[in-house]
């Protein structure tokens, strides 16, 4: 249980804010590089800011406050430049640094020019995916986490802007236990006419964690493992402050996937799903697919405004939500299996303390040597992922991607035939079994 107080500093995210100023010293995706191909413009909420992502006529990108200093009017509408973007009203024009570049119709005045300025942010592209840095220069290192840059891969991101504070999201990823009822006896429950039954409700004998340089890893040990197995001894991480990084180390059937949790203001979250898939040696890829990242929607409210739940995530979501727009935790009554989130809580709190007093906090990179691929921790053989690949898509947010069908067709050519390309994965999942 938290003070109000206490659950007031971990969860607000705002500018000036501790945990804001927390959030800031990381890099945050924004978008993917392919949903900028054919626009100008994208309009940003990122840590309580409203921003504009924009594109100049020599295709660099630039990220600044949405409203022009001049009359604040909204440079989402605005004409790209050689060199930067104009505001629509007036004219007024700025580059990617959020230097005032030219003030049509008015006398030149250098020195009022140089004076006045927008708040402008770094961006970086990595794996497809488009990174904001809003905090303190020089900025850090964006890390190359392993998913990200591994080559070949076939790559997609859904996402889905929830209506909740971002950490009872990420305190969901500290919490194991919640596999094997909510993914597990709870599906069961909801297709029990069906007789179904999945790995992931196998009971949890123990978990642990441990602090490692980029996060925390966790570790289950489930019914009939032994602790040799992978879930045990390997386990796989949170990286701090805000992804879940899961996927299959399983060379067959290898794949990264990264969970994204990125603050939009206090009361809303941008939740991505990054993944990459390694084809297997021999498999058969179109060029079109590893060309650039494939974006999706990920829904979680059905026609009639009720909780879609026959999936992983939307099971997680419908957790998430109805906690509360900010969970109360001044509510809430820990026991010994939430061992996860108060040892969370605890670095969150740690690691703003390092930047009050002028650290760098927990994963943030400098130092231009270790600018290199970040392999991270996974398991090999998840007993969660042994229902099969196509199996374990169907059950999780990857159903509603497009190339959906393509996947089958790479990992599980023997059941291409039930996913048909063209087929929304989503209307095929109801009357497939496996």
């Amino acid at each position: 249980m938290l003070t109000a107080e206490q659950n007031k500093l971990l969860t607000e995210i705002t500018p000036g804010t501790p945990m804001g100023n927390l959030m800031r010293r990381y890099w945050q995706p924004i978008a993917a590089v392919s949903e900028m191909e054919n626009v100008w413009t994208r309009r940003l909420r990122l840590l309580g800011e409203d921003l504009v992502l924009f594109k100049d006529r020599q295709s660099r990108l630039g990220l600044i406050k949405e409203n022009c200093p001049h009359r604040r009017a909204s440079f989402a509408f605005g004409i790209p430049t050689q060199n930067g973007i104009r505001c629509p009203y007036h004219g007024w024009e700025f580059n990617a640094q959020g230097k005032c570049l030219d003030q049509p119709n008015e006398i030149d005045n250098p020195a009022f020019r140089e004076k006045l300025t927008t708040d402008a942010y770094p961006v970086q592209e990595m794996g497809g995916v488009l990174f904001a840095y809003l905090g303190p220069l020089p900025a850090p290192l964006l890390p190359k986490f392993d998913g990200f840059v591994e080559p070949g891969t076939v790559r997609m991101m859904g996402s889905v802007l929830l209506p909740i504070n971002w950490l009872q999201i990420m305190e969901n990823s500290l919490d194991p236990i919640h596999t094997e009822w909510l993914h597990g006896h709870h599906h069961e429950f909801m297709t029990e006419a069906e007789g179904v039954k999945v790995a992931i409700s196998t009971k949890h004998e123990k978990i642990d964690f441990n602090e490692f340089e980029f996060g925390i890893t966790k570790h289950r040990l489930l019914a009939g493992q032994s602790e040799d197995s992978d879930d045990w001894k390997t386990g796989h991480p949170i990286l701090f402050p805000q992804y879940l990084a899961v996927g299959n180390g399983d060379e067959s059937q290898r794949y990264y996937s990264f969970q994204i949790r990125v603050p939009v203001d206090n009361e809303h979250t941008m939740h991505y799903w990054y993944n990459s898939y390694v084809p297997p040696k021999g498999a058969e890829v179109p060029a079109w697919l590893t060309e650039k990242v494939h974006v999706y929607a990920v829904p979680y409210l059905d026609a009639n405004g009720e909780h879609i739940v026959d999936n992983l995530d939307g099971q997680d979501i419908m957790a998430w939500i109805s906690q509360g727009v900010i969970a109360d935790r001044t509510q809430e009554n820990l026991a010994a299996s939430d061992k996860g989130v108060a040892l969370y809580r605890r670095v969150l709190k740690r690691e703003m303390k390092k930047v009050e007093n002028g650290e760098d906090p927990m994963g943030v990179i400098r130092d231009p040597q270790r600018d290199c691929r970040i392999d991270l921790p996974n398991e090999k053989k998840k007993h969660h992922n042994s229902d099969g690949f196509t199996s374990f898509m169907l059950r999780t947010h990857a159903k509603y991607s497009p190339i959906f069908p393509e996947l089958v067709k790479i990992f599980e050519p023997e059941l291409a035939h039930k996913h048909p390309a063209g087929a929304p994965a989503a209307e095929t999942a109801a009357s497939a079994v496996y």
